[in-house]
């Protein structure tokens, strides 16, 4: 694609997105406010009680021309929705607050922007919903001046809940056969994994992370008692990481290695020696995270899965050597 072909990619997305949330009105959200007017009031509302802001502040955080700015303030002080007050701590400053006027004037555009938001995602699935901000945030990144950097610690980790073994299942399900091209026999073991990870759940010696950022799923791991194979009995003191996850949208940040780190704290306090986890030699990335973090491979042997001649392979850590 020529740089003219990307361009116009990029202009015709803003035509589409712009009209889809109807900025192109003459008053934004049927209101008297222009859609800067109201980027003006949200920045005003969302101040901590009592605080002001200053107009180089707010004209820096919006990226507005200082001329312009102005003559907005000026328009909203004197329909008395936006005043001006002396600082506390420097009197040269005039702080810039919302009046009683201006919230009353605000939250019909809040509550109309949820509505309006609401009614175009309520025309999308769950799954394409987790899609569409995904993507989202990936543009946002990717556009951020910051490079990045302060998304580095913009994920939580939290336990999971009710329809994250869902997603699970189905995360690694599509990605798996999108790189690696496995079939759904994938899908299935995965999914036999997650149950058994319900079923037989120990709150004190098994746990599962989920990585989320702004409320959606971008990364996950279960750390749960090792088993033999053949008779499903217990392993003394053995732990075994499964189903390590994260989406291509949050790659680059640490989260692998921060979600196997979490299992290790976890395995220690626990009263685990070892930690051992099964993997296949395709997995690269993942094999990093493991070696980086001091798991050393303990077997391989091939097999025939998921459609593809495989070489499974068996890592292990001894907690007792680690830090």
């Amino acid at each position: 694609m020529t740089v003219s072909n990307r361009i116009e990619a990029v202009r015709r997305f803003n035509r589409f997105y712009t009209r889809q949330i109807g900025v192109l009105n003459e008053g934004l959200l049927d209101s008297e406010f222009t859609l800067t007017e109201c980027r003006i009031l949200w920045e005003l509302a969302h101040l901590e009680d009592g605080e002001g802001i200053t107009a180089t502040d707010l004209g820096r955080l919006l990226d507005l021309d200082a001329g312009y700015l102005s003559r907005l303030l000026r328009a909203l002080k004197e329909r008395e929705l936006v005043e001006a007050t002396r600082s506390k701590n420097d009197a040269r400053q005039s702080l810039l607050q919302l009046t009683a006027a201006g919230r009353l004037a605000f939250e019909p555009l809040d509550r109309r922007s949820q509505q309006q938001v609401g009614a175009l995602l309520s025309r999308l699935s769950d799954t394409q919903q987790a899609e569409l901000l995904q993507a989202f945030h990936r543009v946002q990144r990717l556009l951020d001046e910051s490079g990045g950097k302060s998304a580095k610690n913009s994920f939580i980790l939290r336990p999971h809940r009710p329809g994250d073994m869902g997603w699970l299942v189905s995360r690694h399900g599509a990605l798996y056969a999108r790189e690696y091209q496995f079939d759904m026999r994938f899908e299935a073991l995965v999914a036999r994994i997650a149950a058994d990870f319900i079923d037989r759940l120990d709150v004190s010696r098994e746990a599962c992370w989920i990585a989320e950022r702004d409320g959606v799923n971008i990364g996950c791991v279960c750390l749960v008692q090792a088993r033999d194979e053949a008779t499903k009995e217990p392993l003394d003191r053995t732990a075994q990481l499964r189903l390590l996850l994260v989406e291509p949208s949050a790659r680059g940040l640490g989260l692998g290695e921060r979600l196997v780190a979490e299992c290790h704290q976890f395995a220690r306090e626990a009263g685990y020696r070892r930690v051992r986890l099964w993997t296949n030699s395709q997995l690269s990335a993942a094999k990093h995270i493991y070696s980086k973090a001091g798991y050393k491979l303990i077997e391989s042997e091939p097999f025939q899965g998921f459609g593809h001649d495989l070489i499974g392979e068996t890592w292990e850590l001894d907690l007792t050597t680690q830090p």
